[in-house]
Parts: structure tokens; sequence; C-alpha cells
């Protein structure tokens, strides 16, 4: 009998130990259940980067990543690739890029690109839109590109850097930067611009300025971009147009912080190079390429 009491003492303390628990647990849900407390618990900013202090950047005289064209055919498949399709490329273009020889071709030190008249895959002009993607990747860097650019209304030249990885989402997000546009209805008014979340052509608050270089179209002329931790400036014939300052205040206004690739195309019409219509006896219409050359960023400590 004394046995069977240890056993039923021991059965009631259990109980009792199991009841406590229980109504703590109802009286911590009762407590974290209340409507003031249902509200997430707050997380912590993510860090926006600090921009670089103390520093002074420049760039090497040699440079890393270069084509002088200094060939003959096809341009070399080892440094770009094409975009090729005719979905009208975010911009309601009329042209199909293609990569044939009649659209983009390298002779006498010359890349070649042309926008041409004709019925192709169900367009009314066709095109070639070079790329270094995963071919020339660059983070920061200053970039040369020595150019003569075709003009007539309808055609839409540019010179330009898109992000490689869009690591903070799709346009704009991820970032562009236009290193040289140039409208054909607008004769030699040349732009520089860059495009984010914050500042972008979508709203019609992208940052850039524009020039007139009156022999844009009948002359070669020298476009760079030189692109810090600290900024974006472009330049023609040496003379800075336009800089961009890093804020400092995250990737909506400085998603230029991660590798871009260059592109080199010839479009025709389009929400921008379209505005006053296409002339169609002014084509074909190109491009010509002197050299792209890429200088690699250079650091020290103030």
């Amino acid at each position: 009998m004394k046995k069977q009491k240890t056993m039923v003492t021991s059965n009631k303390k259990s109980i009792m130990t199991l009841t406590l628990i229980a109504n703590l647990c109802m009286c911590l849900f009762s407590f974290c259940s209340g409507k003031d407390d249902m509200k997430p618990l707050p997380q912590p900013e993510k860090p926006v980067p600090e921009v670089p202090a103390n520093k002074e950047y420049g760039f090497e005289s040699t440079p890393v990543w270069q084509d002088e064209f200094e060939y003959t055919g096809k341009p070399d498949a080892s440094k770009w690739g094409y975009d090729i399709g005719g979905s009208g490329w975010g911009n309601n273009e009329l042209q199909y890029y293609t990569d044939r020889t009649n659209n983009a071709s390298v002779a006498n030190g010359i890349l070649t690109i042309t926008a041409i008249k004709e019925q192709f895959e169900g367009k009314n002009y066709t095109s070639a839109r070079l790329v270094t993607k995963n071919k020339g990747d660059f983070l920061y860097g200053r970039f040369e590109i020595k150019a003569k650019i075709p003009g007539g209304r309808g055609t839409w030249p540019a010179i330009w850097m898109l992000p490689t990885d869009n690591t903070y989402g799709t346009w704009p997000k991820s970032g562009e930067i236009d290193i040289m546009e140039h409208v054909g209805y607008d004769m030699n008014n040349v732009h520089v611009t860059i495009h984010n979340e914050a500042y972008n052509g979508a709203n019609n608050t992208q940052k850039g300025q524009s020039k007139i270089i009156p022999t844009a179209t009948t002359d070669f002329h020298l476009y760079r971009l030189d692109w810090t931790p600290k900024g974006l400036a472009g330049s023609i014939d040496g003379q800075k147009i336009f800089e961009y300052t890093n804020e400092g205040k995250g990737s909506a206004t400085w998603p230029f912080d991660k590798r871009f690739h260059l592109l080199l195309n010839v479009a025709v019409g389009g929400n921008w190079g379209g505005q006053q219509g296409v002339d169609e006896s002014i084509f074909p219409k190109a491009m010509e390429v002197d050299y792209v050359r890429v200088y690699k960023m250079t650091e020290k400590a103030l």
C-alpha cells in the first residue's frame, strides 16, 4: 500500500507540473497575441554602402581589354556576341537584329554596324546589336570608343552598358549607362545618360546631359566613360559633359557597384528614335567604330 501511495503522489505531481506548464504556455500565448504585439518585429535596416573616402582613383595607361578591329570578316567571337530578334526591345523598335555580316562586319580597321531597309522575319529593317556579355564584363574603369555615328530621321545609334547579372532586379533597378546616344531627327545632339530605380526614362527622371557635336555624323569622335566607386563621368573628345555622383543611398541611386558589359547597336524607329517617323529613303545607315578600349581603374589612399 505504501508503494501504491507513492506512485499516486508521483502521478499527482506530474499532473500538477504539466498543468502549470500548460497554464504558462496559455499565458504566454495570450500575452503575445495582443493586438499591439501582433506587429512584426522591426528588421534591421539593410546596410547602405558608404561612398569611399580618402581615396584617389585613376586608370591604367594600357588597355586591359580592347578591339582595334585589325582583321576582316565577322566581329571577333572571343570578344563580341549578338542580341538577336525583332521583339521591339522594350522600345517598339522596328528592326530585326541579326548576326549576319550584312549588318555587322569588320574591314580596313573599322567595325561597321549597318541598318538596312529589307523584309526579314516579319520586320521591315535589319541591323545588329553587339554585346560583350560574358566576354568582357567590367566593374569600374575607363571606356573609350572612337566612332562615327549615322544621322537621318529614324536612326537611333547607341554605345552603352547594361548590368551582366541584374543583381538588383530588372530594368531599371540594376542600372543602365548610355555613353553615347543620338536620334536622327535631332541631328548632332549627342546624349550621355544614366538610368536607375530612382532616376529613369520610364518616369522621365533620368540623369543626363547632351552636347551639339557639329560633325558627329561625318567624323570620328572619342566617346569616353570614367567609372569609379565615387561616380560616373561622360566625355566627348576629352571634354567632360556629364557627371553623376554616388549619393551613398544604396542601389536605388547607385546600382553601379556590379559588373556591366558593353553594347553597340543601331536601332530604327522606336519610342524615342521614331518620334518624328522614319525616312525610308536614307537606308542603309551605319555606325563605324575605329576601336574600343577598356582601362583598369587604379586607387590609392590619400
